[in-house]
């Protein structure tokens, strides 16, 4: 139910199984592209990622 609101509990139970390991798949991914970038040649800082405080 996190990416999705469902009318009833077996719904939501259905759609979970269903995209089970997808967050973690999704977040692999997008690791995989940003060690790619940091891997590259330009030691320039657009891109790079800061905390905002």
């Amino acid at each position: 139910m996190a990416r999705v609101g469902h009318d009833n509990v077996r719904a939501a139970m259905i759609y979970q199984h269903a995209v089970r390991g997808a967050d973690e798949a999704i977040t692999n991914a997008i690791d995989r592209q940003l060690e790619a970038r940091d891997d590259d040649d330009d030691k320039g800082t657009a891109g790079v990622l800061v905390t905002a405080e």
